[in-house]
């Protein structure tokens, strides 16, 4: 495992009890930062924060609540000193429906986690970030964002939507020594597949060139460099991991 400096960094990761999100997790506190995990599901994420070890805070967080995340920033901001790294990773996959089989209430709900969650998170964090000067930011898209999956519009159009918005804030804080950078990662073998059907499961290995899923740890190794000092010039950008499905 190739190093990265996040020594005196202290990171927020959503959704960071498990998958993706425990990875990151781990590849941050093997760097060197404070990792405060924002999730749902208290006692999975403080089982998960015991396991990984000391300097990782759990806290009970619904991303879609901004009263509630502004009291968990105030938390982790009373824990640590400071939010520098924010990774908007918590996200529900839905139903594998088509479009006029889903429920509106369905198709606002993964909007809601996935997309209104990153805003809601940022809005809150970035003026921390403004006033101290430096701060990164990485959302977790997805390869569905830019190709849109079929029976999962809501959650393809979710993370179209996590793109935007991250070039946009990108764009918005450009110099102010912050980076917002997103990543579009293939499916990995995490609890989200208890979502998926075993037919959309199945679609979606067939579209990888490299047959296979990606594992958490390939992606918490990009996401680690790019919640780095030395990512300092790429913002606004999207990461493409995908195992050769998209090659733009």
């Amino acid at each position: 495992m190739n190093h990265i400096d996040l020594a005196h960094r202290c990171a927020v990761v959503t959704g960071g009890a498990q998958g993706f999100g425990r990875a990151i997790t781990e590849r941050f506190k093997a760097s060197g930062a404070k990792v405060a995990i924002w999730d749902h599901d208290i006692a999975l994420a403080e089982k998960t924060a015991k396991e990984i070890g000391p300097e990782v805070l759990a806290l009970q967080v619904d991303v879609t609540d901004p009263a509630a995340v502004e009291k968990a920033r105030d938390a982790t901001l009373a824990a640590f000193g400071t939010i520098d790294i924010l990774v908007n990773n918590a996200g529900i996959a839905g139903v594998n429906k088509t479009v006029w089989e889903t429920d509106l209430e369905e198709w606002r709900k993964v909007l809601r986690i996935n997309l209104d969650g990153p805003f809601i998170c940022a809005k809150a964090i970035v003026p921390v970030m403004l006033k101290q000067g430096y701060g990164r930011i990485v959302n977790i898209a997805s390869i569905a964002g830019k190709e849109g999956n079929p029976n999962a519009a809501h959650y393809s159009a979710s993370k179209a939507g996590l793109i935007a918005l991250t070039k946009s804030l990108g764009k918005e804080l450009a110099q102010q020594n912050i980076t917002v950078n997103a990543v579009t990662p293939a499916a990995a073998k995490t609890a989200i597949f208890d979502q998926m059907t075993e037919a959309h499961i199945n679609f979606m290995l067939s579209k990888i060139p490299k047959g296979r899923f990606v594992l958490v740890e390939e992606l918490a190794a990009l996401v680690a460099w790019l919640a780095s000092d030395e990512c300092s010039f790429s913002t606004g950008a999207v990461f493409d991991i995908s195992g050769g499905r998209a090659t733009y």
